[in-house]
């Protein structure tokens, strides 16, 4: 595939590099020094079949409408825009686009979002336990919690009729606390605890560099390459 990294930073150079190393073409590079370059045009022009968008939230939803209108599929992992979800959605219906968005491309990390969903699920009934969740990342990381991390919290109220979305205050005992940690060249870990006044039942993942996220990602882009519309890492891996 002809690919256009939108976000050239530490994350778009590993994804440049897996992209090579899979056999694909990088036709398009855009950072902050460029960013006017990022065209209907120009991606008409470079012929691009799919952008990888690893952007921040004031540029990401307006990357994601120029692809579309330029009939480019995307692969979006920009977190902390989705108040103009909507908005993408109905851009991605008039021009018939293709994405698939995700808080976090890596595999394991997908599993694990599933992972936490089915203890959720046993642990609804289960009175005696507190749930919470502890989330560690680099500095350079600016939104807080990651949206891994409240991807994690919204899976656990979906399933737990006892909580009603997240929260960072650790007295609102009606939502999942999320406490967030930065790091120094921490890529990220995530864990779930469940604590009673008898035992805790802990799960964890921990990224050990980016170069799964990035490899997700490229992997969500050859799972678009014959398809159209909305998907979801789920979709890529099947597991529902």
């Amino acid at each position: 595939m002809n690919i256009a990294i939108i976000g050239y930073g530490k994350m778009g150079k590993t994804i440049e590099k897996i992209a090579l190393q899979r056999g694909h073409h990088i036709v398009m590079k855009i950072d902050n020094e460029n960013k006017a370059d990022l065209t209907t045009d120009n991606l008409k022009k470079e012929k691009v079949d799919l952008a990888i968008e690893f952007t921040n939230p004031e540029s990401a939803y307006e990357n994601i409408n120029k692809c579309f209108e330029a009939g480019v599929k995307v692969v979006c992992g920009s977190t902390a825009w989705l108040a103009d979800w909507d908005n993408a959605i109905a851009s991605l219906d008039k021009n018939k686009g293709t994405m698939i968005y995700a808080s976090n491309f890596s595999v394991g990390v997908n599993i694990f979002f599933a992972v936490n969903k089915r203890l959720a699920e046993l642990m609804d009934s289960q009175w005696d336990y507190e749930v919470s969740m502890k989330e560690i990342h680099h500095t350079e990381k600016l939104d807080a919690p990651s949206g891994t991390a409240i991807t994690l919290a919204e899976g656990i109220s979906d399933k737990m009729k006892r909580k009603s979305g997240w929260t960072k205050n650790r007295e609102a005992t009606d939502k999942v606390h999320i406490k967030s940690v930065r790091v120094d060249s921490a890529p990220g870990t995530h864990k779930i605890k469940y604590s009673s006044s008898i035992d805790e039942i802990d799960i964890i993942h921990k990224a050990k560099s980016r170069d799964g996220f990035a490899q997700g990602a490229i992997m969500a882009a050859e799972f678009l390459h014959d398809k159209n519309g909305l998907f979801t890492m789920a979709d890529v891996l099947g597991i529902g």
